[in-house]
């Protein structure tokens, strides 16, 4: 299973970022192989508008089949998501972004519906 984090660092010691349009970073964890990947999502936390659906946007673009967050997204970019068919889990926001994973394979964190 691949996993999308919401953080504000580069690794899995960082602390999980709580907003999901915002982000400074997401990371793309895969269980099989163990490893992850970062990408930079600065430039949607910049925007004046629309940073949730650019967000949206680039996860659609990883295939994820979850996505570990904080608050999760606002309409318009839960928009994008349900069509996508991503799960999305929340309540990891004053979490590392290990401590989530751990959370999210023990069945910790709550499933919302897109």
């Amino acid at each position: 299973m691949k996993i999308v984090f919401t953080s504000k660092g580069q690794d899995l010691d960082a602390m999980m970022d709580p907003r999901f349009g915002r982000a400074e970073f997401l990371i793309l964890y895969d269980e099989e192989s163990e490893s992850h990947i970062v990408f930079d999502n600065s430039e949607s936390g910049r925007a004046a508008h629309g940073a949730g659906p650019l967000t949206a946007q680039k996860v659609y673009a990883l295939k994820p089949d979850a996505i570990v967050t904080g608050n999760g997204p606002g309409e318009k970019a839960a928009a994008t998501l349900k069509i996508a068919n991503i799960n999305m889990y929340v309540g990891a926001g004053n979490m590392a972004v290990g401590e989530a994973l751990q959370a999210f394979q023990q069945g910790k964190l709550e499933k919302i519906e897109l």
